[in-house]
């Protein structure tokens, strides 16, 4: 070694006593505490939102009856009255539209969207290798359609950024702690907990929530053995009397527990814009998960899923280059492309920079065109999905 490089290291200062490991624990304990008080200021805990009430038009249209039948049933049974708003307008909570559901269900059952004896629980993983793809507010606004229809949805979160956890009021850096995710569920080192025990519920009536957290990444790295994969359905199965519908919102990428997700699905959504660079990345992540897949079936999992869909996402329908791709992939793929897009829409983003989704924000926050424009364009593209699911239950659609 050259004298100059002795004395450069002889020159370094002496190691710190605290090891770095150490140093960055501290320096993340000091920064939760802190996003705490600051939280606790400007972001209010999830128990303190509470999902819009909606007008009586918009009641009757969700429960599936006119305005006139829905003030006769409330003039026949007081208990179904709702409170009035300011202007003096009944003014309908989702739990209230529930009460009149189960109400009409005594003499026609239809009207319960629950699902029924011998109908299996649907896992709907939503899937797409590429971040910022439109799978987290595909996910979203699917969960909350479906509840808004009156099915027991369970929402999990699966990626690690954890944004559809925040579209449902949890905010993981101060709501989550250790094993309140579904990694606790699909360890095995003893620390495991029944799913039953992690699941919370949300402003949302009708939606339940397996949030997301950054300790989900301690399966990606080999915390976890590959057996996990099995264990996702494991989880689902103990909770699946609850709910009708699971709506997994996967991770940007091919991990254990987006496997696991795959696995344990009844129906894969797999998001898609319409621009040919992604089609090019498209192609190499499906033939990757037909590979990773097909390998699980060879090792004797049970991989029957009752519907593979593709959702175009981000849609602007006036650009040509857009309208291209989409036909080039409906000649590809056939009816497994889902006949409605999710648009890119600016009331669509609006609310979600706010942290909510369309159907929360309600009309009054945006010009009344935008918001008619983006709801329809979302209940047409939910609607398909919930028919997949009826026919999967082999109900009439």
């Amino acid at each position: 070694m050259s004298k100059g490089a002795e004395s450069r290291i002889a020159g370094r200062r002496p190691a710190s006593a605290t090891p770095f490991d150490a140093v960055i624990a501290a320096h993340a304990d000091a920064l939760t505490r802190q996003l705490a008080r600051v939280g606790e200021r400007f972001s209010p805990p999830a128990a303190h939102r509470a999902l819009r009430r909606f007008p009586t038009g918009e009641a009757a249209r969700l429960i599936g009856i006119t305005d006139a039948y829905l003030r006769q049933l409330i003039l026949s049974d007081e208990a179904l009255e709702p409170e009035k708003g300011p202007a003096g307008r009944r003014q309908f909570t989702l739990g209230q539209i529930n009460d009149v559901r189960r109400h009409l269900a005594r003499t026609r059952p239809g009207y319960l969207r629950h699902r029924r004896a011998g109908e299996h629980l649907q896992v709907l993983a939503i899937t797409n290798v590429k971040g910022r793809s439109g799978k987290t507010t595909a996910a979203a606004h699917l969960a909350q359609y479906l509840a808004l229809q009156g099915f027991r949805v369970l929402a999990v979160d699966l990626d690690p950024q954890a944004a559809l956890s925040g579209l449902f009021g949890c905010r993981p850096e101060l709501d989550v702690g250790v094993n309140e995710t579904l990694y606790g569920a699909v360890r095995r080192d003893g620390a495991e907990r029944p799913l039953e025990q992690i699941v919370r519920a949300t402003h949302f009536p009708g939606i339940d929530l397996v949030p997301g957290h950054l300790e989900l990444m301690a399966c990606e790295h080999g915390a976890i053995p590959e057996s996990t994969v099995g264990r996702v359905a494991e989880a689902l199965a103990g909770v699946s009397d609850a709910y009708d519908v699971v709506v997994v919102d996967c991770a940007p990428q091919l991990g254990v527990l987006t496997l696991g997700a795959l696995c344990a699905a009844t129906g894969i959504l797999v998001t898609v814009q319409p621009q040919m660079l992604d089609l090019a990345g498209m192609s190499g992540s499906l033939r990757m998960t037909a590979d990773l897949l097909g390998a699980v079936r060879e090792a004797g999992g049970d991989l029957r899923p009752d519907f593979l869909r593709y959702l175009v996402t981000r849609h602007e329908p006036n650009d040509g280059p857009q309208t291209q791709v989409v036909g080039l992939l409906r000649a590809l793929f056939g009816e497994q492309m889902l006949t409605h897009a999710v648009p890119l829409s600016a009331a669509i983003a609006e609310a979600g920079a706010s942290g909510r989704t369309l159907y929360e924000a309600g009309r009054e926050s945006f010009t009344r065109q935008a918001y008619d424009r983006a709801v329809e364009a979302l209940d047409a593209v939910n609607a398909e999905i919930a028919g997949e699911i009826t026919r999967a239950w082999g109900r009439a659609t």
